[in-house]
């Protein structure tokens, strides 16, 4: 059996007030291919298929497209996760077509889909402690956690995998398992201040399909089985610009562990952080090596260098953040701010801190009569 796994594509999102559904289309765009191409027998997407509960139209057209298309050769298993709304995913889970499968209630946890009768896929919807610790209590609320909440939900999947002897197991989860590389761009998912669950939770399935953290990455399992995340396919923040995005590809066979492919997804657009004195950063815009790119500048110029914004944007149409930080930053003021003292030289102290260099005579002038400004009585 071939298996693509998926998850996070987030669909709807912005990145610093860019709309990025385009580049998310060229990814399922390649999605497609890729299903067709390795005659793949189903897809899993293991949650956040939106970016947010209520999804622009845009985002919603999107994935209809892109569930038709792959339906077409492959059956389609799809989770919501902690950025969807489960409810407005899962409305018309009893319409879609014969291939696509979406689970969104914690009540079906436990119920597979099963693929030509040799994998049961068992899909888990993000599991939030404080809407399913009573479903899945059994009658009595479960500890208020995520590892609580999973435990109880593989419970019910080994249960019922204990009918079906002989066949190959995979269950989809959407969660922060520990041993995982988080990034910037993942949502908060602490409740009661605990987020994370133990990979051994999922023990008694042959491969663990988990959404959620945005890096592709495996974490430690027991003995032949696989923990995988496929990570988000696009960069949604800069703390991702190194990550190598990707699909996992999959071949469960009829014995044996997993094996897994990460099949690297396009880059649409690279996103790069450069760090340095301002005309330094700038020679490599234009036609240079980020000229394209989505940067993040960061200018370590000792004083803010003029027209800062603009320069880069001439020469990085796709800046998306601009900032000064100085190499060589003052100390900052120990000094107690106590009615004795120079409101204008704590002014320029303040300034010294931020820029690291005093204010030259004109902008002590500017700082004088902003002071002065503030002290005139509102006429």
């Amino acid at each position: 059996m071939r298996l693509v796994h998926t998850s996070d594509w987030h669909l709807g999102r912005t990145l610093h007030g860019v709309g990025m559904l385009e580049h998310q289309a060229t990814y399922l765009d390649h999605l497609v291919e890729l299903v067709r191409g390795e005659r793949v027998d189903a897809v899993l997407v293991s949650g956040d298929v939106y970016d947010r509960a209520i999804p622009p139209v845009e985002a919603v057209e999107l994935l209809a497209h892109a569930l038709a298309r792959l339906s077409e050769t492959a059956t389609v298993v799809l989770t919501p996760g902690n950025h969807d709304s489960a409810i407005r995913l899962g409305f018309g889970a009893a319409l879609m077509r014969p291939g696509v499968h979406l689970r969104a209630r914690p009540d079906q946890v436990g119920t597979p889909v099963l693929l030509d009768d040799a994998v049961a896929v068992y899909p888990l919807p993000y599991l939030d402690p404080d809407g399913v610790r009573d479903v899945l209590g059994d009658g009595e609320p479960l500890p208020r956690s995520h590892e609580a909440v999973t435990a109880a939900a593989m419970d019910r999947v080994r249960t019922d995998l204990a009918g079906r002897p002989g066949m190959r197991s995979v269950v989809m989860a959407h969660a922060f398992v520990l041993g995982g590389a988080a990034s910037d761009s993942e949502r908060d998912i602490r409740v009661g201040g605990v987020d994370s669950v133990p990979a051994g939770v999922f023990e008694g399935v042959d491969y663990v399909a988990l959404g959620h953290l945005h890096g592709p990455q495996r974490i430690d399992g027991a003995p032949g089985q696989v923990v995988q995340y496929s990570g988000s396919p696009l960069a949604y923040s800069f703390s991702e610009r190194n990550h190598r995005k990707s699909t996992a590809l999959v071949e469960l066979e009829a014995s044996g562990p997993p094996r897994v492919e990460l099949v690297p997804a396009p880059v649409p657009r690279r996103l790069t952080e450069l760090v340095g004195e301002l005309e330094l950063v700038l020679a490599q815009g234009g036609g240079g090596l980020h000229g394209q790119d989505w940067v993040r500048v960061v200018a370590t110029d000792d004083r803010r260098p003029p027209d800062l914004y603009a320069r880069v944007r001439a020469a990085f149409p796709h800046a998306l953040s601009v900032e000064h930080r100085p190499a060589r930053t003052a100390a900052p003021p120990s000094v107690a701010v106590t009615p004795t003292r120079d409101p204008v030289e704590l002014l320029a102290e303040f300034v010294a801190h931020v820029t690291g260099a005093e204010p030259d005579p004109a902008e002590l002038a500017v700082l004088t009569r902003a002071y002065e400004a503030v002290r005139e009585p509102a006429s």
